[in-house]
């Protein structure tokens, strides 16, 4: 059963993830977050030193919430339909968003890389994870001649990275499914992605 304070502890961080995502963590001042909490300076800072430590609170459970959905999502009967699979489920993830507040990691980047050196750090190991995680469902995938064998699973799973980051920032800023839609189809015919049949999973 859980106590009052650790409810509270859990609202703060909740509903800061989705002032950090709409805001930034430079725009967002103590005041939003406790607004958005609707708690008080108290509670928080009984959680939390500051903003900053809020902050990185809040990347860390992203971090292991986005390394569950990319295990969840590159799962496939072939490494070819879990490329796929993961494909989709990026999009039916912004999608289910609204296209709202994009990647937190890909805002974070761009954000802190410059000045705050341990979320900067934080969002790089996020982004490593990812690729690694790519990079092995794409080697099997060559191994199995489903995808292009003349370019290193590693530089295609960088490409596949950078594409939906990008992919991402243009359906935010037009609130469309549209620019990571066609990311998305273009990375496949790229990748020269082979799946026979479209299997769900």
């Amino acid at each position: 059963m859980t106590t009052k304070g650790e409810r509270t502890r859990e609202k703060i961080l909740v509903e800061a993830r989705l002032v950090f995502k709409r805001k930034g963590f430079g725009a967002t001042t103590i005041n939003d977050l406790l607004n958005a909490a609707g708690t008080t300076k108290g509670n928080l800072y009984f959680h939390f030193a500051d903003k900053e430590a809020v902050g990185l609170e809040v990347l860390r459970r992203e971090q292991q919430s986005f390394y569950r959905f990319l295990d969840q999502a590159l799962a496939g009967k072939s490494p070819a339909v879990g490329l796929d699979n993961f494909f989709r489920k990026a999009l039916e993830k912004q999608s289910q968003q609204g296209f709202v507040g994009g990647c937190l990691f890909g805002n974070t980047a761009l954000e802190t890389s410059d000045t705050a050196p341990v979320f900067a750090g934080l969002v790089q190991e996020v982004f490593a994870e990812w690729m690694r995680k790519l990079e092995q469902k794409i080697a099997s995938a060559q191994v199995d001649e489903q995808i292009r064998t003349d370019i290193s699973a590693g530089a295609l799973a960088e490409l596949v990275v950078t594409t939906i980051e990008g992919g991402i920032m243009q359906s935010r800023l037009q609130k469309s499914e549209t620019p990571l839609k066609r990311s998305l189809e273009t990375l496949r015919r790229v990748l020269e992605l082979k799946i026979m049949t479209h299997i769900e999973i």
